[in-house]
């Protein structure tokens, strides 16, 4: 005779007091997402991250890493064969800024960015990151959930899973995005497999009033009460109909975001209200809706909100194909002022030790000048650079006023100490307290991971 297998915890739950059970356990599984269901492998350096993304690919050898060759060189052809990259590059293009040393560590930073060169000695740059393809949409999936081509938890859906969210009325993931999407739009924060929770809540920035900024955050034709009644309503239906299909994590986290949306109303239009700070903070940030979501993020990770993501803006703002010049200085000076104002508030508020903070694209550009469409003429742009790129850290246990890597003489391709995307992760997540190759996800039979079956920890950039 066969003997039964154990009901799962579900089945127990449903079987005791005809289903009230499951009821406990919607409550206990809300719970769950916000404080986290992992015990850090050791002790986090950080506790929290803001993920700037400059989307589009900022150029390397315009902003730090500077090649002096490219200038002996302007006009000529490079001596070997230009890389593959997208699209047909020419002669050797010199950076049209101006590069200086800064702070004691004399980490050299071009003209683009005056305010964030103030701050070079928080600032861990490394020179030497590759990622596999020129390619936006790929680089991007790659950047953010460590596969260019599968659909896979991102980053920060990793990162509230493990950790889970300190405010159980702010989502634990919030990417910020003025004026729409970047490419590949919400496939950048999804979750995947992992629980629904823990998917990113995309907030379009370019809103300066908070209460437009989330749709419907809150009921014009309900008083309060009556909102209250409705919701513990349909929370009642939910966990019914949830005690009869356990298991479906869909359904579960359905429910869980209708609880935080309703919580949500208490305290998401505080949170996105800059004008509740002093006048000296929010001048300090500047003006324009890339310098004031970065005073957001500073406001929800003060709040709880466990990863927050800035982008420059829809599609590709930093794509500067076509006038490097031009079009380098105008998105570098829309939130170089936020940037360095970003590190000094957290510095001032003892808050920077314990926030990671990442700057990067999905990959850099070309040294050499890109050719015209039909493969004449040139214009002054930079096509994508797969080959190597810059990005920086700052604290979070990050050590301040490094550099770390080398592209060739040129800035083409990295040459010491290369890191991959999957290097990169596994260091964010060693400053976050766990091992990246012990934090997995159960899945289709197999335990995945953030950094898949690679990624070392880049040790000399700790501090």
């Amino acid at each position: 005779m066969n003997t039964p297998f154990p009901p799962s915890r579900r089945e127990f739950l449903k079987r005791c007091g005809m289903g009230f059970g499951s009821l406990a356990l919607v409550d206990l599984l809300s719970q769950r997402a916000v404080a986290g269901d992992l015990t850090p492998h050791f002790a986090p350096r950080a506790k929290r991250v803001i993920h700037v993304f400059l989307n589009g690919g900022m150029s390397q050898v315009d902003t730090f890493d500077p090649k002096p060759e490219l200038t002996k060189r302007a006009g000529q052809m490079l001596p070997y064969e230009n890389l593959q990259t997208e699209r047909k590059t020419g002669v050797a293009l010199p950076s049209p800024f101006t590069f200086r040393n800064y702070g004691q560590s004399g980490i050299p930073i071009s003209d683009l960015f005056p305010h964030l060169s103030q701050c070079a000695d928080e600032l861990a740059v490394i020179r030497s990151m590759h990622v596999e393809l020129p390619s936006h949409e790929l680089s991007l999936m790659l950047m953010n959930t460590g596969d260019q081509r599968q659909v896979r938890p991102s980053l920060g859906s990793w990162l509230t899973w493990g950790m889970g969210s300190e405010n159980q009325n702010l989502p634990g993931f919030v990417a910020l995005c003025p004026g729409g999407m970047p490419v590949g739009g919400a496939a950048n924060w999804r979750s995947a497999f992992l629980p629904g929770a823990y998917q990113g809540t995309h907030v379009d920035t370019s809103q300066a009033d908070p209460r437009k900024l989330i749709d419907h955050i809150r009921n014009a034709r309900l008083a309060p009460k009556a909102q209250r009644e409705q919701f513990e309503l349909l929370r009642d239906l939910n966990a019914h109909h949830l005690a009869a299909r356990p298991g479906e994590a869909a359904l579960e986290s359905r429910i869980r975001s209708f609880e935080l949306a309703y919580r949500m109303q208490m305290e998401a239009t505080d949170a996105f209200d800059v004008d509740q700070e002093p006048d000296h903070i929010r001048k300090a940030y500047g003006e324009g809706p890339q310098n004031r979501q970065l005073l957001i993020a500073r406001r929800l990770v003060e709040r709880g909100v466990r990863y927050v993501q800035t982008w420059h803006g829809n599609l590709q703002p930093w794509d500067s194909h076509s006038n490097i010049r031009e079009e380098h200085r105008k998105v570098a000076n829309e939130c170089d002022q936020g940037l360095a104002a970003l590190i000094m508030d957290l510095k001032q508020r003892g808050l920077l030790d314990t926030t990671l903070i990442l700057c990067t694209g999905e990959f850099g550009r070309t040294p050499s000048v890109e050719m015209g469409q039909n493969g004449s003429g040139a214009a002054q742009g930079r096509d994508h650079n797969h080959w190597g790129f810059s990005l920086w850290m700052a604290g979070g246990g990050i050590k301040g006023g490094t550099i770390y890597g080398a592209t060739d003489e040129f800035g083409f391709r990295a040459v010491e100490n290369p890191v991959s995307v999957h290097d990169l992760h596994a260091t964010m997540l060693k400053l976050l307290g766990f091992d990246h190759e012990r934090l997995t996800f159960r899945y289709a039979g197999r335990d995945f991971r953030l950094t898949d079956v690679y990624g070392k920890v880049v040790h000399e950039i700790l501090a």
